[in-house]
């Protein structure tokens, strides 16, 4: 079978992977640990569940307007305004069926051939892949946990050339769970404006920093493009509903190829973004705290039975540890794990050459998930030894 060169560059999502084959063990009647994915145990805020069940009642089921409808929009831009002190026209927002189809668009808008995108390594795993499916070259900057996971603006300049077109942001990050602080961000953005690459913000974890307020890219620059949208936040990943913000023009541009490609996203579940950004706040904060609990527990466990945790995540719900003592093969290790104890983990060789030899921990499970998890981890450890 004879396949686009730019199909055969795209390498399988090892987290995606793992959940698969956790999913056939469930299948077999085995109780499986899912550790491995970063979605939410619990259902989205029951305000924003009747807000579907009425939208769906009301027949708004029929195609919106390609930038979303304008009751979301102007509730996302009102969110910005509220939350981070930025003024954002609602022609400047495109709302989508989840952050991936955003960054597919978006790097198909900016990229001609060649063309170069700035990233951490370790990285979110997809973020290679749309780059590459557009035909650019993405470019890494080390970030290692003795420095904090630290993306460091200085590291970044060095990797800048005459074709970089855009420099990546993740923050919180997956999967370090690392938070830029505004000096860095601001940092970044002087970087962009003086030579030229717009920053693309994936911002998916706002609302999920346990340390600090969020900050967003707006508060810096004007030359971004952010990404967010419901899924974490709100526990409404299954919901596939995200948006992008950036210059009118860009949004334009973006705009045509949505409507192109997509038409418009679902009119319901748009109604359902109205309801969780004016009255599910509470919710999410109570999503938060939860999330919090869980942090502290998955750290101080994973130290109990021997991993490495030298930089503690501060947002997001991951924990990358450090395995190297155990193998340099993350992928083998978490097949491994998983054949033995039944814990699903993502291996860290999904985020790059500086996470090989780690294992991503997700704590989006309960705490006495996580615990079972570890138990039975423990166990395996002490018979591998």
């Amino acid at each position: 079978m004879n396949l686009a060169r730019r199909i055969l560059e795209i390498e399988p999502f090892l987290a995606v992977e793992m959940g698969e084959r956790a999913e056939a063990l469930e299948r077999a009647g085995i109780d499986v640990v899912h550790l491995e994915f970063g979605e939410p145990d619990f259902e989205a805020p029951l305000v924003v569940r009747e807000a579907l069940q009425r939208a769906l009642k009301d027949g708004r089921t029929r195609y919106t307007h390609s930038l979303g409808i304008l009751a979301l929009r102007e509730a996302i831009a009102e969110h910005y305004v509220t939350t981070y002190g930025v003024n954002v026209s609602p022609d400047q927002i495109l709302v989508t069926a989840g952050t991936s189809p955003a960054m597919l668009l978006l790097f198909g808008h900016l990229l001609d051939p060649g063309d170069e995108v700035v990233l951490s390594d370790p990285y979110y795993a997809c973020y290679p892949n749309f780059i590459r499916y557009a035909d650019g070259r993405p470019v890494y900057v080390g970030v290692t946990e003795e420095d904090g996971f630290q993306y460091r603006p200085e590291a970044i300049r060095e990797r800048l050339t005459a074709r970089s077109r855009a420099i990546v942001i993740n923050s919180p990050a997956n999967p370090t769970g690392t938070v830029l602080s505004p000096e860095r961000m601001a940092a970044i953005a002087e970087l962009g404006r003086e030579h030229g690459p717009l920053i693309v913000s994936d911002e998916i974890y706002h609302g999920l920093s346990y340390e600090a307020p969020d900050r967003t890219i707006l508060e810096f620059t004007d030359r971004a493009l952010v990404l967010n949208g419901f899924s974490k936040a709100y526990a409404m990943t299954g919901w596939r509903l995200g948006w992008v913000i950036g210059p009118r023009e860009h949004i334009r541009a973006l705009q045509k190829l949505y409507g192109n490609f997509f038409i418009s996203t679902n009119e319901f579940v748009q109604w359902a973004g109205v309801a969780a950004l004016r009255e599910a706040g509470e919710d999410s904060r109570r999503f938060r705290a939860i999330f919090d609990e869980r942090r502290r527990a998955m750290i101080a466990g994973l130290r109990s039975i021997g991993f490495g945790v030298g930089a503690e995540p501060t947002g997001a719900f991951y924990v990358l540890a450090n395995a190297r003592h155990l193998s340099s093969d993350s992928v083998s290790l978490a097949y491994e794990i998983l054949d033995a104890t039944h814990v699903a983990v993502t291996p860290g060789a999904a985020f790059g050459a500086n996470a090989e030899g780690y294992l991503r921990f997700s704590y989006a499970s309960s705490v006495e998930r996580i615990q079972e998890g570890l138990d039975r981890i423990a166990r395996f450890l002490s018979a591998r030894r």
